[in-house]
């Protein structure tokens, strides 16, 4: 059975739990109640498996915050011995309107840190990333207040289908490859 290593970006704790920097968290939260799945935590962050189509994902949400995100990424594929190509991690990107989906197999950190910490530690900027746009609908100086602040009414409004759309593209990553996902997906 193909294994992959799902990695949805966040920080712990109920502060945490609704904030757009989140976004990697709730879409594996999103996936797992779909599929009537519940996380269990072990080494480095809370873990389940879902099972589709002879493949099997393994999707872990980092208990170590956001910063060290690399550390649990390292461990798990080792673990799990998944090979790179086979991961892919889910973050926020304030360069992206809201809701707009992007798939990358390599690039810059963009300034985030839980990224800069899994370049870091996996020692390449070659791995597949999902960004998940959350805009820029900050004022000046206000970037972590906005980052760490919680979804808007409206929003929330549209989160469900984006993330359902979300779900879909992991599926397919996994089914279909990280191209043919990409070309799908892409700007959605």
């Amino acid at each position: 059975m193909k294994k992959y290593l799902i990695v949805g970006l966040g920080n712990i704790g109920s502060d945490y739990a609704n904030t757009r920097h989140n976004i990697g968290f709730k879409v594996l939260d999103h996936l797992a109640k779909k599929e009537d799945l519940s996380f269990q935590t072990q080494k480095l962050g809370d873990i389940t498996v879902y099972k589709f189509k002879g493949r099997q994902f393994i999707l872990l949400k980092p208990n170590t915050y956001m910063n060290l995100s690399g550390k649990a990424i390292v461990y798990w594929m080792t673990k799990e011995n998944i090979p790179l190509e086979n991961v892919l991690v889910i973050t926020d990107d304030l360069n992206l309107p809201f809701g707009t989906i992007r798939l990358k197999t390599k690039g810059s950190a963009g300034g985030h840190n839980g990224l800069k910490d899994t370049q870091d530690k996996l020692q390449t900027t070659n791995y597949n990333r999902f960004r998940f746009g959350i805009s820029d609908a900050f004022g000046e100086g206000r970037q972590v207040d906005y980052v760490l602040g919680e979804w808007t009414a409206e929003e929330e409004a549209k989160l469900g289908e984006r993330l359902d759309v979300a779900v879909e593209l992991i599926k397919s990553f996994g089914m279909a490859g990280v191209n043919i996902t990409m070309n799908t997906f892409n700007g959605q």
